[in-house]
């Protein structure tokens, strides 16, 4: 077990964690009883061969456990290293980070304080409330190539990058506050296959007035949504456009304008980035899905306590 003063230098410095100790006091809160009730349950479902409290106590309590589980996705950790800091075994580490990082992953995006979007649904649902722009794109994540002569393997090598790697789905605001990150899909899928494999034609189905901005790869879906989903101009082709000059420098301009407009989720998905179980994972690509939501569940909940503490102080200030 981590010593007092190692956890509370961990807890103290944001560098190790990427969160500031308020957020990590929130996760306990929140996260604690959860995985306690969840324990319990599974002790529970067997026959039970020992009297109540007897066995070995845990070697790692459940604060320690969120602690190597954030240390582990913040830096991309090995179990290996974690467990000589911890000082226990190195399954116990994997079997703390499969018991946590799950529950990272069911608490969603944290858009305001009270408010969290788990699914596309609720992202579509809060966007047409709140009559906000949203915008859509699609980020690769780097992952271990599948081994040789398994079916399949040719799906994971992306025809933009040409390394192997999985696809996720992200939808952030006009200022880049993630509101979803998710779908994960294979990286030789393309991005409009993704989007629509999503649900996201059907859910726009249902509503009216809402504003989606995407790139060039997702050309089409604007008609499918009755433009809801708003993508540049098609490139003009033909061996005589290049006589109207005005015609392809307003082509141009409209392009670069809608580029100009999807800055934010670019932002967006470099502060995802910069998380290293992101940047590249080394893990099991079955829990590429699960690392991708607890990420952006913890990136949005220290990203809404920043929000509220400035707004806090720019409250207190005499004006």
């Amino acid at each position: 077990m981590v010593g007092a003063g190692a956890r509370e230098a961990i807890v103290a410095d944001r560098r190790i964690t990427g969160l500031s100790h308020e957020v990590i006091a929130l996760l306990v809160t929140e996260v604690g009883p959860v995985w306690q009730a969840r324990h319990e349950a599974r002790l529970s479902d067997r026959p039970r061969r020992r009297a109540i409290g007897a066995g070995a106590r845990f070697k790692l309590v459940f604060v320690d456990r969120l602690l190597a589980t954030l240390v582990h996705l913040r830096h991309g950790v090995t179990h290996d290293v974690l467990a000589c800091w911890f000082g226990v075994d190195r399954s116990t580490i994997t079997r703390a980070v499969g018991e946590v990082r799950p529950l990272l992953a069911e608490r969603g995006c944290t858009v305001e304080s009270g408010v969290r979007l788990r699914t596309l649904a609720d992202v579509i649902a809060h966007i047409g409330t709140t009559g906000q722009t949203a915008i859509i794109d699609a980020t690769e994540i780097r992952v271990r190539r599948p081994a040789a002569g398994r079916p399949g393997r040719n799906r994971f090598v992306s025809g933009k990058s040409k390394q192997n790697a999985m696809k996720a789905l992200v939808l952030t605001d006009t200022r880049g506050r993630l509101l979803f990150c998710g779908e994960t899909r294979p990286g030789g899928c393309a991005d409009i296959t993704q989007a629509r494999q999503a649900g996201i034609v059907d859910l726009l189905a249902d509503t009216i007035h809402l504003r989606i901005l995407a790139d060039a790869g997702y050309q089409g879906l604007g008609g499918q949504t009755c433009g809801q989903v708003v993508t540049p101009p098609r490139k003009r082709r033909g061996k005589h456009l290049e006589h109207v000059q005005w015609l392809m420098a307003h082509h141009d301009a409209a392009r670069f304008a809608r580029s100009s407009a999807r800055i934010p989720v670019e932002h967006g998905i470099a502060h995802l980035k910069n998380w290293r179980s992101l940047a590249r994972h080394h893990g099991r690509r079955e829990h590429l899905p699960e690392t991708v939501q607890a990420v952006a569940a913890i990136l949005t909940a220290q990203q809404t306590v920043s929000r509220t503490s400035a707004a806090a102080i720019g409250a207190g200030r005499p004006r």
